[in-house]
């Protein structure tokens, strides 16, 4: 009977440390679940209010831009496409005068289709020529003399108009044309390039290319046959 009542006590007890045990963790998780409630409420509403701050005022410094833009009456994707096409517009000009200012050059040194009563002048050149210099002096009078210091000027000028190497060109004839005015009728070696070129003298300056005829056929050949 002693033995009994002692193992009763026993039991009692044990089951009094299990409940006390399990009332123990209990109220710590449950201090633990109160403490992490009081900073959920301490620190989550400011959080959310920042961030609405913030929202807030991003939404309201888009809509003063917005109303900024609209104030001074422009659009921003508007006035970008406007300065693209005005500086796609200046360009265009600026490439536009470039072209045209090459197509005059060109013009100037292509050669120019004219109406003459001479059949045998295929077109003209007229670009402008300066006189090539001179090394004589005082009164001029021309000189169709060869190696004469005349006539190596004449033939430096047909030169400097037509384009020709000096090594390649033929003189096939030279005849005055006026006062101070040579006539020059030359072609290359290979005879498929024939000009009529008419030189001018200015005092001082030496002879001056005025005109180059390019003709069809050699019409100063006859000469030599």
């Amino acid at each position: 009977m002693s033995n009994f009542n002692r193992y009763s006590r026993v039991n009692k007890f044990e089951k009094r440390r299990k409940n006390t045990k399990l009332i123990s963790i209990l109220m710590v998780a449950a201090t633990i679940l109160v403490l992490l409630l009081i900073g959920l409420w301490l620190f989550g509403p400011d959080d959310q209010a920042d961030d609405s701050t913030n929202n807030s005022s991003q939404v309201d410094n888009a809509n003063n831009s917005e109303n900024t833009s609209e104030d001074n009456g422009e659009d921003p994707a508007s006035t970008n496409d406007e300065s693209s096409q005005s500086n796609d517009g200046e360009n265009s000009s600026e490439n536009e005068d470039n072209q045209s200012s090459e197509n005059v050059d060109e013009q100037n040194e292509e050669d120019t289709p004219v109406n003459s009563e001479d059949e045998n002048v295929i077109s003209t050149i007229n670009d402008n020529w300066e006189p090539v210099g001179t090394e004589q002096e005082g009164p001029h009078s021309i000189n169709f003399t060869e190696d004469s210091q005349d006539r190596i000027e004449m033939e430096k000028a047909v030169l400097h108009a037509t384009g020709l190497a000096e090594d390649d060109m033929i003189p096939w004839w030279l005849e005055r044309g006026g006062d101070q005015q040579v006539i020059a009728t030359v072609s290359n070696r290979a005879e498929t390039a024939i000009y009529r070129v008419y030189l001018s003298w200015i005092d001082n300056q030496g002879w001056q290319p005025t005109l180059v005829e390019i003709l069809e056929e050699n019409d100063q050949k006859w000469r030599f046959e």
